[in-house]
């Protein structure tokens, strides 16, 4: 192993196996960070996006890739993670039923966690304050709230092992981050968005995930290759 290979940063970086994050993790890649995977088995509906997350990571050549499981179903309170409440077809007022209440907190709790494990200074996770459904989560506020905890509740900060929550997609439309994923090389059709995807990870082409998605790619002017139901 070269020097410039052994002094290359680590980056935990959070892939569900959607468009954000695959998009994320492509990125964090050409920053030249070493990359460590994370995902979660939280109860969700969606579960074939686990298949996606695998793919993902395995088509980014990352470090490590680890697969949390917990139970969010068992608090409930979300459409993808209940199935007796209905995923909307199309977006309403306010903060959707598709939102699953803690959760990036959870997430990035965990992430935090083995940031400081394996001595990494950046999380990278694919929030987005455009198209985030209304998500409180997805926030910049929220995010950098979040990176102040961290940074007071850390053996590796006290010590001055400060850690970043990198959010690359933060302020950039649908359209933008598929661009960028493209350039990047990410095989978007071997990404799940979708709320409700059957078995083999074909989308309804209903939900909001949907919508956004495909808009993004109609706006970009690139044929869109998500697997439909």
């Amino acid at each position: 192993m070269s020097k410039k290979q052994k002094n290359r940063e680590k980056a935990v970086v959070l892939v569900s196996g959607g468009l954000d994050s695959a998009t994320v993790l492509a990125m964090a890649r050409e920053q030249g960070h070493d990359c460590y995977a994370m995902s979660f088995d939280y109860g969700q509906r969606h579960r074939c996006e686990l298949d996606a997350a695998r793919r993902v990571a395995s088509h980014a050549g990352v470090v490590e890739h680890k697969l949390i499981r917990m139970n969010l179903d068992s608090i409930g309170g979300s459409a993808l993670t209940d199935t007796a409440i209905e995923v909307p077809e199309a977006g309403g007022e306010g903060i959707p039923v598709t939102y699953v209440p803690a959760r990036n907190t959870v997430f990035l709790s965990f992430a935090l966690g083995w940031a400081e494990v394996l001595g990494a200074r950046a999380i990278f996770i694919g929030v987005n304050a455009v198209d985030y459904s209304g998500y409180p989560d997805c926030r910049p506020e929220y995010i950098a709230a979040f990176e102040t905890m961290a940074n007071l509740a850390t053996k590796a900060a006290v010590e001055g092992q400060t850690i970043q929550i990198r959010t690359p997609l933060i302020h950039l439309g649908k359209d933008a981050i598929i661009r960028e994923g493209l350039r990047l090389g990410v095989d978007y059709a071997s990404t799940v968005s979708c709320y409700q995807p059957d078995d083999e990870g074909r989308a309804c082409g209903q939900c909001d995930a949907c919508r956004l998605r495909a808009d993004g790619f109609d706006q970009a002017g690139i044929d869109d290759p998500t697997r439909y139901q």
